[in-house]
This record gives C-alpha cells, sequence and structure tokens, in this order.
C-alpha cells in the first residue's frame, strides 16, 4: 500500500517541493472525506495513488497543459483526473462538474484545503455546462455514444497544443465495440506505455479530436 507521493514521483521527476506536498496531502484528505460522503470504493482508497492519482495522470502523459488552457472534467466524482491535473498543471484553468451534491462538497473541501486557485467547482450537470473549453476530460463516466451529445459544442476554436483540442477519456477494457458504435473518430492510447504496473495494462486514454 503507498501512502506518499513516491509512486507519482516515480513518473514524474520534475515536481516542485510544493506539487509533492500536495500530492502527500491527497491521503489524509481523500481517507477523512471519505468516511463521511463515499466517493471512493472502501478498499480502493488504500489503493488511492494508483488507481485514482496515478490513473488520473495518465493524461498527463499524453497531453502537457499549457498556462491560460481551460479544461473540462465532466463526471469528476470526488475530484478525478481534475484535481490531480489541478496539482500537476497549475497554470491551467479546471472546471470540475459532477450531477451528485455531495461529491461536488468534497472537491470544493478538497480544492481549499490544497489551496488549489485553478480549480472550480460546479453542481451541474454536463449540458447544463455554457462555457467553452480547449479540452474536456473524464474517467469512464458512461459510454462514449452517450458522453459526446452532453459535451458536443463546447469546444473553443483555436488549438494552442501539438493536439487538436478535444476530449482525453480515461477508459478500460475492449473498446473498438464502443468507438465503432459512436461513430466518432477516436485514437487509443495504452497506459501501460507510461506505467508498468499491471493495474494499466488494459487502461487507455481515448483521445478525440474536435
Amino acid at each position: 500500500m503507498e501512502i506518499s507521493s513516491a509512486l507519482i514521483q516515480k513518473y514524474f521527476k520534475d515536481l516542485s517541493e510544493d506539487q509533492i506536498a500536495k500530492f502527500d496531502q491527497l491521503y489524509d484528505l481523500y481517507s477523512f472525506w471519505n468516511a463521511q460522503i463515499n466517493v471512493i470504493s472502501r478498499k480502493d482508497i488504500e489503493e488511492l495513488y494508483q488507481r485514482h492519482i496515478l490513473h488520473s495522470l495518465g493524461i498527463a502523459k499524453f497531453c502537457a497543459f499549457k498556462p491560460g488552457t481551460k479544461v473540462l472534467d465532466v463526471g469528476t466524482g470526488g475530484g478525478f483526473p481534475g484535481i490531480p491535473l489541478a496539482i500537476m498543471f497549475p497554470e491551467t484553468q479546471f472546471h470540475l462538474v459532477d450531477s451528485i451534491g455531495k461529491k461536488i462538497k468534497v472537491v470544493t473541501e478538497v480544492a481549499a484545503a490544497l489551496g488549489l486557485t485553478n480549480v472550480k467547482a460546479s453542481h451541474l450537470r454536463a449540458e447544463q455546462v455554457t462555457d467553452k473549453y480547449d479540452f474536456v476530460v473524464s474517467r469512464a463516466v458512461t459510454r462514449l455514444s452517450d458522453f459526446y451529445p452532453w459535451i458536443k459544442g463546447k469546444f473553443t476554436k483555436q488549438s494552442n497544443h501539438a493536439i487538436a483540442n478535444g476530449i482525453l477519456y480515461l477508459k478500460g477494457g475492449e473498446l473498438a465495440e464502443e468507438i465503432k458504435e459512436s461513430g466518432l473518430k477516436a485514437e487509443l492510447y495504452p497506459l501501460s506505455a507510461y506505467f508498468e504496473e499491471d493495474f494499466f495494462e488494459t487502461k487507455y486514454v481515448v483521445y478525440i479530436p474536435q
């Protein structure tokens, strides 16, 4: 069981002391809030750094967000992938939304405890969001064919990264059928290319350019 940021530092060598301190705080913060409002399964809290934090940071391995980038995290739950990404990219603006109010309470409290000024959390469904973003991130909230209509048209036109603006979706398992069903042009990037732990063998970043 890993209850410090050592696993994160293994894969991200250039973290500042402040970032390391914030990642180290996550275990105690999520243990405290999870005991009151269950946002992570009880057994998973012991695997927080691998299954939730490092998993979220698979997106950071695929795309390093530039300062000023706006990112929407749909169905964030307790704050994944948004909170770890906000620590990793302090000059990127993150808007974390979830339709369940108590989950957004956890996100708000965790972000406040960490002093994350680049995080806004809203108790909203994705369809209710009116702003536009460079990227939409999410972690396996639903099938892509259901997910895409929620966020269609929420993208800024100007791309400032090596990849076009779009969706960065964390998902595992056999995805060929789901992608075909969605009719979307999706590219799969295996997280096992970045992380050696067995957990990541069937996990992907699904990139859907807009």
